[in-house]
């Protein structure tokens, strides 16, 4: 379980401001593939913090980069702000759309839900997600026992289309983006939203550089902080970090369910997923950091995961790599955390960085 130790001094934490940037930035429709608003809004907010340098990779990626005067290789961070979705696969005869989806999507967790198709004329078109099935006084019992799964869930658009030539008309086409509402509600300190992962690792991020600079303080080498796009596909951060970088801290979700360790109360140190485990020095380092400064931690291991950190490593990339982050609960579904381990998670950042 978590480790306590002298309590050292850390930042505070705006909490205000963490759950304003985190609110806003789930409300930024951004699945994989069409996440450029939302990179965009992260690198306006960085943009406040004179001491970053900002750039983005080709693959349109954000990077920002904290330099300091050290002798000690930089470090660096990274966090997704991609997230699950679709993209139309078919107009249907009646005008409704079957998509391919984007990532790891449950179609059980988004039936009935909202969702914005995203033309690439630029426009938008409401509608929401259901099984082919849906009116119970036509199916029945039939409609409850419809699989969900790519060819029984579709859209229904929120316009008077009745064929596929009328949804044509629209400006809708095969490939344009499908976006789920995230439904955002914070109540007695949760946070139920979709796609806190790993939005809420952003927002972790967002608020240690917010915190260290209002208190004067810099990282203690000179660090990067990779805001990637591409994770939920699984190359995220396959670019993107320098080769010079020493370390690599991806901060991500922590798997919430039966069987795990973690929780939302608490900040978590994965040692494996479905990738293999991580860098055993870098472990050990994030351990003692956890305990100087009174973070609560459990350690766990994910068994159906995959980070930025890994497509790193598969790259060829050539760093100590660890893998940190809050817990959320549900994980690809309607998912929950609370701040106790938001905070534990940013105040996890901060330590990393003033320490080295």
């Amino acid at each position: 379980m978590f480790f306590l130790g002298n309590k050292m001094n850390l930042p505070q934490i705006d909490e205000t401001y963490f759950a304003q940037f985190l609110v806003d930035l789930l409300n930024v429709p951004s699945p994989t593939g069409f996440s450029e608003s939302a990179i965009a809004f992260v690198e306006k907010e960085f943009s406040k913090y004179k001491r970053l340098q900002l750039s983005r990779t080709r693959k349109g990626a954000l990077v920002a980069k904290w330099e300091v005067e050290s002798n000690l290789p930089p470090v660096a961070l990274t966090a997704h702000v991609d997230t699950l979705g679709a993209v139309v696969k078919e107009i249907k005869a009646d005008g409704r759309l079957k998509l391919s989806r984007v990532g790891g999507v449950q179609w059980n967790s988004v039936e009935t839900e909202g969702v914005w198709v995203f033309t690439s004329a630029g426009e938008k078109v409401r509608g929401s997600i259901l099984i082919d099935a849906a009116s119970g006084h036509i199916y029945g019992a039939a409609g409850s026992e419809t699989p969900r799964n790519d060819d029984h869930m579709e859209v229904r658009l929120d316009a008077r289309t009745t064929s596929a030539a009328e949804t044509r008309a629209l400006g809708i086409n095969i490939g344009d983006c499908v976006a789920f509402d995230p439904r955002v509600e914070i109540t007695n300190g949760f946070i139920r939203s979709r796609f806190l992962d790993d939005k809420a690792c952003v927002a972790n991020i967002a608020a240690a550089l917010k915190s260290l600079t209002e208190s004067n303080q810099s990282p203690v080498r000179s660090a990067y902080f990779l805001i990637s796009n591409y994770e939920e596909v699984g190359h995220g951060a396959a670019a993107g970090i320098p080769s010079d970088v020493a370390e690599l801290i991806a901060v991500d979700m922590a798997v919430v369910g039966k069987g795990q360790q973690s929780d939302e109360f608490h900040a978590t140190l994965c040692v494996k997923d479905s990738g293999g485990v991580y860098h055993e020095g870098l472990n050990k380092k994030m351990r003692a950091l956890a305990g100087k400064y009174d973070i609560p931690y459990v350690t766990d291991v994910y068994p159906f995961y995959g980070s930025d950190g890994e497509a790193f490593w598969r790259a060829g990339g050539d760093a100590a790599l660890a893998l940190i982050g809050p817990g959320i609960d549900a994980s690809h579904n309607y998912e929950r955390a609370h701040l106790d381990g938001l905070n534990a998670t940013t105040n996890w950042i901060m330590a990393y960085l003033l320490e080295g």
